[in-house]
This record gives C-alpha cells, sequence and structure tokens, in this order.
C-alpha cells in the first residue's frame, strides 16, 4: 500500500521534493519522490543531535543536570532552547530557564560539551551511537550539530521509527524527550512568530495548542518534531500512530507555511 496524498508533493512551488511516512511498528506505508536522494536539513539536524545527547545521557556520559553553555545553564536547557543564548551568537540574552529562545547557538555549546566529555567529536559521536545502529548510511553531519546534517527520506524513516519504537534509548527517556521541558515558558517559533506558551521537549518541539503552526489542524497536540530552514521536516503524531518526513530543496517561506498544513491534514485524513 503507498500512501496517495504523498503526491501532493509534486504541487509544491519546489525544484525537488521527497517525502514518506512510517508507522509506529516500523512499517513504511509509503514514500513519494526521490528517497534516496540526499538533502540539507538544516534545523532537522537537531532531533538527530538531541537523541545522540540522550544516548550519551543513558551512557552515562553526561547528565541532564549538569552545568553546560553559559552560567546555571544545564544540557537540559540547551536541549530545551531555555539556556538563554541567542539565535544565532554565543551571546547571553537571558537567565537560563526563563525565556524559550530557540538557539543554534545552544546545540553548538552541546556538541562541544558531549565532545568534551566523551573524547569523541560530536558528529563521529552521532554516527557511532545512532546512524550506525539504524542502518542511516547516507546521513552525515559534519560542521553544526545545530543545522549541518545532510540526509535522506529513506534514512530519516529509520529514525521516525526508532522513536516511535525505541531500541537505542529506554523508551522512558523518549517519552521524556517528547514532554513539556519548562512548562508555561513563552518564546518566539522562528518563522511562526511569539508563542505562549512554546512548549518544547529535549530536542523536539511540541505542537500542543501553538497556532499558526508547521503542522496540521488534525495533529494531535501531542505531535512533536523539527522543521528546517532548508524546507524540511519530521514529525511524529502518537495519537495516529505515524511519522511523516518531508524534504525539499527550497528554503522555508510562505510556501511551506501554506502547503505543509494542508500536506499533512490529508496524510493523517489517510492513514
Amino acid at each position: 500500500m503507498s500512501l496517495k496524498s504523498l503526491a501532493l508533493i509534486e504541487n509544491w512551488p519546489v525544484p525537488t521534493a521527497a517525502a514518506g511516512v512510517v508507522r509506529a511498528d516500523g512499517t513504511v506505508v509509503g514514500t513519494h519522490g526521490p528517497a534516496g536522494q540526499r538533502f540539507p536539513l538544516a534545523s532537522v539536524t537537531k532531533p538527530l543531535a538531541a537523541y545522540a545527547v540522550l544516548v550519551a545521557y543513558e551512557e552515562g556520559a553526561v547528565e541532564l543536570d549538569e552545568p553546560a553553555g553559559p552560567a546555571g545553564s544545564t544540557v537540559r536547557h540547551l536541549l530545551a532552547h531555555t539556556s538563554g543564548l541567542a539565535f544565532d551568537e554565543h551571546k547571553v540574552m537571558a537567565p537560563p530557564g526563563e525565556r524559550r529562545l530557540y538557539s543554534n547557538a545552544g546545540f553548538e555549546q552541546l556538541g562541544d560539551h558531549l565532545a568534551k566529555a566523551t573524547d569523541i567529536p560530536f558528529g563521529e559521536y552521532l554516527r557511532q551511537a545512532v546512524l550506525e545502529p539504524l542502518g542511516m548510511a547516507s546521513t552525515v553531519l559534519e560542521g553544526s550539530p545545530a543545522k549541518d546534517g545532510v540526509s535522506t527520506v529513506e534514512d530519516l524513516l529509520r529514525f521516525a521509527a526508532e522513536v516511535q519504537a525505541p531500541r537505542l534509548l529506554d523508551p522512558r527517556t523518549v517519552a521524556e524527550a517528547m514532554t513539556v521541558t519548562y512548562p508555561g515558558t513563552k518564546g518566539v517559533l522562528p518563522g511562526y512568530g511569539h508563542q505562549n506558551p512554546n512548549d518544547w521537549g529535549l530536542g523536539f518541539e511540541i505542537r500542543d495548542s501553538k497556532s499558526p503552526h508547521w503542522t496540521g489542524a488534525s495533529s494531535s497536540p501531542r505531535t512533536f518534531g523539527h522543521f528546517g530552514q532548508s524546507g524540511t521536516f519530521l514529525w511524529i503524531d502518537p495519537d495516529a500512530r505515524a511519522a511523516c518526513v518531508a524534504l525539499t530543496d527550497r528554503a522555508f517561506g510562505p510556501w511551506a507555511v501554506e502547503a505543509w498544513p494542508a500536506f499533512t491534514d490529508a496524510v493523517l485524513a489517510e492513514l
């Protein structure tokens, strides 16, 4: 069986797009477009990076509440975008835990922290801890843990299957990653403006009641995932027991704000 709704990507104003859906039991129910083509992930890199940090936490290399990043901040603050660091600069804008300041710099400091703790470069740790065990042979991270990953729909469906039925992590750790960290924290969701609250877990954005949002009107509030400025997204809807990946080669913009929610609603309706 293949999902007809995935063919809607052909209507997107992008040169190339690929998409796929995987159920919670690991069944890939459909792909459309070049599922083996590699695309820059932009911020869809972050959930992969976060997963590697959680593996390091379970291995005892780091603790979630140990100091990391700016003064007073912890690994947990960095994962949840509450360290107070600026978006793209390594400067402090707020005390830790006060505001949800979405921060590439925070994920870069997280990568540096893990590299020091394990004595392994972050991209290599990600490969050994997550990519290789999941058979994600087309995925690499050379550069920033915030935004420099490259992957395919096929590989990200493997990752989405893992998150839904964890083998690399204790399911309780994954449950914590998809639960709101520092509830009630407000902040800006890039591309979508101020959100109150702006809910995040550990490396995953949580939909809850955010409006507007890049997922669908029929997406459950428990839906979590990430989108990237390179025109990419990955969502996991626990209520639908499925996950969807879409990768394109056109930067995020008004076209995506318009196209993605209707696409998601069509996929959920067909599931």
